[in-house]
């Protein structure tokens, strides 16, 4: 074995001093600057008539290291050296070296607080786990909804709406695009980015999960065959909020968790024991698209109730305020809201009654559900005259004979989604389906997922197709003029949701294309994943569905009121109440009609009047009129639609 060398085992020690941070390295500084000044004040020692003693000429020297001002002062050619050799060596030593430390150790304490890993110290706040593709319209949402929001903050007893975003990494970058969202701008200053991961107890603990009023865990996007998804981290951090909980003996904050996989719904109920509201992201996306194919044109009415600016919402309000009332005694007392029905209490969960007659009683602990255009007009206004009564009567149950019993379903791209929207498909029992899935995906593979999600589907005929609709001759090889619904959907395979959105975007230029040869033209529905791109395809003819916006307003909005979720579910799911499109031509109409004689005439069938869907659309493209005022006259149409709630058997 070879010998180390004295100067390699200094050098290896000096080096092992360095790492260790700021401290360490200002330690070293300090013996160096020590070593310099007393090999400085030795060397001038032998000049005795200058220097009484030793400590005197250390100290000369330690003041000419650290100030070069004390070097016109000396006399003699020997001590001009010394001075000038310790003056040069305090530039370099003193100055430079420990400057730099500083400097360094200041820029990286500045990177650190700029990561976010110092906890917040805030009560009453809402936590988002994760920055994805749904995280900005999330936080824009609740920034912007002022009246649920203020409800919200008077139940939690707290003035002022903080939010608190976990990212994997917090940086300036994402404080730039808070800063650039339309939605959020100036008041991007509420919202405190911390660093770190959902499935991290420490970094939970970073965001003071335990003390927020709400938990909001939107789903993140996986690579293709990662055996850690989206719904493991959820259900990871859900068992680490539970545990924090237990070790401090803190209450269980309020959760809402989306999930991919809605069989996953058992299993987060039992991870976290608290109050906890799933999404089932898929099951909900999937669930608009086949409601969309059985109902062309409803995704505006989708677009318009699920995601955020102008337009109406749905509400729900509490039935303390009016108990004793009917439904239809509150309706006359609000002239711009819808009254679509109530909830009723039901041990821990809630019974839904969408179209309830309007002689309904409403209790105290009753929740009535609303359609307005903004929460301030579901509060009573002594100022606005009340409306004449409507006597909506008990809803009567209808088949869906408007729809064809056999539909041709082609789906250009795969995405998780897709074993969620087959099974939807099976859902539709009276439905026959046949569906050709058209990707470069192995077919095995696809086959395997479905056969994983879906238990049965021996109605749903699929029909893998290995294929890219991108090339221009595959496409036309499939006729999709032969099918009455093309389905684009935007891959999650790809790096980005600009890329798989822009993939779906030019598939569907050259479809239109296609299209354009034949006299038949199937229904267009196309799934977008970057909310950035809802406004580039300017007069499309295809139905748009942007699944981030859609999820992030629903995650919102269950946040600020929980009992929303239930309405949502049962409006959008087979069976029940949904909303479709009637011919004007099924109702005695008059000549002239406005909205209140067209809500009066439907309530007399059991159905709530919701609005018109014109047959041309006006100059923005918008082919909906939705909750218009009671007096406007419709001015119906050949060719026009009425939008209706009703009860489907």
């Amino acid at each position: 074995m070879l010998p180390f060398r004295i100067i390699d085992r200094i050098k290896f020690i000096v080096e092992r001093q360095l790492v260790k941070g700021a401290g360490f390295q200002l330690l070293v500084v300090a013996a160096f600057i020590a070593l310099i000044s007393l090999i400085g004040g030795l060397l001038v020692v032998p000049l005795g008539e200058s220097f009484g003693d030793v400590g005197s000429a250390i100290w000369w020297a330690f003041l000419r290291l650290t100030d070069p001002g004390y070097l016109g002062d000396d006399v003699g050619t020997w001590q001009r050296f010394v001075s000038t050799m310790l003056t040069v060596s305090g530039y370099v030593v003193f100055m430079g070296t420990l400057v730099a430390i500083l400097t360094r150790w200041l820029i990286a304490k500045m990177a650190d607080l700029e990561r976010g890993l110092t906890p917040v110290t805030l009560k009453n706040h809402v936590v988002v786990l994760g920055w994805t593709s749904q995280t900005l319209p999330l936080l824009s949402e609740l920034l912007n909804s002022s009246g649920r929001m203020r409800r919200f903050l008077e139940k939690h007893d707290t003035q002022k709406l903080n939010l608190v975003v976990l990212s994997q990494d917090a940086s300036a970058e994402q404080v730039h695009e808070l800063r650039s969202e339309p939605g959020i701008g100036r008041r991007a200053r509420r919202i405190i980015l911390r660093s770190g991961s959902a499935i991290q107890p420490d970094a939970l603990h970073r965001v003071a999960c335990l003390d927020a009023a709400a938990v909001i865990v939107p789903s993140a996007a996986h690579e293709a065959g990662s055996l850690v998804t989206s719904d493991v981290e959820t259900v990871k951090a859900l068992l680490s909020i539970a545990a924090q909980a237990r070790q401090f003996q803190s209450p269980l904050p309020y959760v809402v968790a989306e999930i991919q996989d809605v069989r996953k719904h058992p299993v987060i109920e039992r991870a976290y024991p608290g109050a906890v509201e799933v999404v089932a992201g898929d099951a909900t996306i999937s669930r608009l698209i086949v409601q969309n194919i059985l109902h062309p044109g409803l995704s505006e009415i989708f677009n318009e109730l699920l995601t955020a600016g102008e337009g109406n919402e749905i509400y729900v309000r509490g039935g303390e305020s009016v108990a004793g009332l009917s439904l239809g005694e509150l309706a006359s007392t609000r002239p711009g809201v819808i009254v679509l029905g109530l909830l009723r209490r039901r041990g821990n969960d809630w019974d839904v009654r969408l179209v309830a007659p309007s002689d309904t009683r409403i209790e105290a602990d009753d929740r009535v559900i609303m359609m307005a255009r903004d929460y301030s007009e579901t509060e009573p206004n002594a100022r606005l005259p009340a409306l004449p009564e409507i006597n909506l009567k008990q809803a009567r149950r209808t088949a869906r004979n408007e729809t064809p019993r056999s539909q041709r379903v082609l789906v250009l791209g795969w995405n998780r989604r897709v074993p969620s929207l087959v099974a939807e498909f099976a859902s539709y029992r009276h439905l026959d389906f046949q569906v050709d899935l058209v990707s470069v995906v192995p077919a095995q593979e696809r086959e395997q997922a479905i056969d994983r999600y879906v238990e049965e589907f021996t109605k749903v005929r699929c029909h893998h197709i290995e294929a890219d609709y991108m090339v221009e001759g595959e496409l036309r090889r499939l006729t999709p003029s032969g099918y009455d619904t093309v389905i684009l959907l935007s891959s999650d395979r790809l790096a980005s949701g600009e890329e798989a959105d822009a993939r779906a975007m030019v598939g569907y230029l050259q479809l239109e294309d296609i299209l354009a040869e034949t006299s038949k033209r199937p229904q267009l529905i196309m799934e977008l994943s970057d909310p950035d791109n809802r406004h580039l395809l300017y007069g499309h003819q295809s139905e748009m569905l942007i699944s981030p916006m859609i999820l992030s307003h629903v995650l919102a909005q269950v946040a600020l009121r929980r009992e929303l979720r239930a309405v949502l579910d049962e409006l959008f799911t087979v069976g029940g109440a949904e909303i479709q499109f009637r011919s004007p031509a099924d109702y005695p109409l008059p000549a002239s009609v406005d909205f209140q004689l067209l809500e009066k005439i439907l309530a007399a069938d059991g159905e709530i009047a919701l609005g018109v869907y014109r047959s041309v659309p006006d100059a923005t493209g918008c082919h909906l009129i939705l909750n218009p005022p009671r007096k406007a006259y419709l001015d119906i149409q050949s060719g026009d639609q009425l939008v209706v709630l009703c009860l489907t058997c």
